[in-house]
C-alpha cells in the first residue's frame, strides 16, 4: 500500500496551499473548503475549484507517479491518495483509491453516491439530474470521509506500507499507518519527515518524491 499527499503532486505544478506560496493563498481555507463556506458562497467555492481543474489539466505526471506505476510488474500495488487530481491514473497505475474525492467528478448536493465526469466548468445553476446544484465531488473539512474505512481494511491487509509526500497532518487519512501491521517494512518518503512515533520497522527516506522513490526501488528490490 502507499498513501500519497500532495508532496507527489508538487513536482507536476501542483502547489499545496500548505506552502508559503501555496495554491490556497490569498483564499480563506473555511470559504473554499467547508459546508459552512459553500451555504455562504456557492460561486467563489465553484470559481475555485473550477481554477483547480483547469490546473490539473494542465499538469503532466512526474517521475514518481511514473515510478509507482512501474512496480506493479513486480508488487500488487494499492494507492490510497489525499490528493484530488488524476496524476497517478495518468501515471499508469491501476489502482487508486482517492479519499478525499476527485477534481474531474461532481455530484448533487442531494445525493454524495452519484457523480457525474466534468472536464470543465460548474456554474451556479447547473442541475444534476435530481434537480438540485451540482458541486466538486470533493471531501470538504468538517465533512465525512466515505472511504476512510475501505482503506483502513487495505492498509491492516498491507504487506508493506509507504507514505510519500505527505506531513500526516490531515485526519482521518494520517491515522492509517497506525493500521499498518507491526511486523511489516514501512517506507516514508518528504523532503521532511514528519515527527513520527512508535512506528515499528519504519525507514525515513529524506527526498523529494521523484528522487526517493528510486531510493524506494532499491529497498524493496532488497527485500525480494
Amino acid at each position: 500500500m502507499v498513501l500519497t499527499g500532495a508532496g507527489i503532486s508538487a513536482e507536476s505544478g501542483l502547489i499545496t496551499f500548505r506552502d508559503s506560496d501555496g495554491l490556497w493563498e490569498g483564499y480563506n481555507v473555511y470559504e473554499v473548503a467547508t459546508p459552512h463556506g459553500w451555504q455562504k458562497d456557492q460561486a467563489l467555492v465553484l470559481d475555485f475549484y473550477n481554477m483547480r481543474r483547469r490546473n490539473v489539466a494542465e499538469a503532466q505526471p512526474n517521475a514518481a507517479h511514473k515510478a509507482l506505476a512501474e512496480l506493479e510488474k513486480d508488487f500488487d500495488v494499492q494507492i490510497i491518495t489525499q490528493n484530488i487530481d488524476d496524476l497517478h491514473e495518468r501515471g499508469g497505475s491501476s489502482n487508486v483509491l482517492h479519499l478525499h474525492g476527485e477534481i474531474f467528478k461532481m455530484r448533487s448536493v442531494n445525493d454524495p453516491f452519484t457523480t457525474y465526469p466534468i472536464t470543465g466548468d460548474i456554474l451556479t445553476g447547473d442541475m444534476a439530474p435530481d434537480g438540485y446544484q451540482l458541486r466538486p465531488h470533493i471531501v470538504w473539512f468538517e465533512e465525512p470521509v466515505p472511504l476512510i474505512e475501505e482503506a483502513a481494511r487495505i492498509a491492516s491487509a498491507a504487506d508493506i506500507f509507504v507514505v510519500i509526500g505527505t506531513s500526516l497532518a490531515v485526519y482521518p487519512a494520517a491515522g492509517l499507518l497506525s493500521y499498518a501491521p507491526r511486523s511489516i517494512p514501512k517506507f516514508i518518503i518528504d523532503k521532511s519527515i514528519p515527527p513520527i512515533t512508535a512506528i515499528a520497522n519504519l525507514t525515513a527516506i529524506e527526498a523529494r518524491a521523484s528522487d526517493g522513490v528510486v531510493v524506494l526501488k532499491e529497498k524493496l528490490n532488497e527485500l525480494r
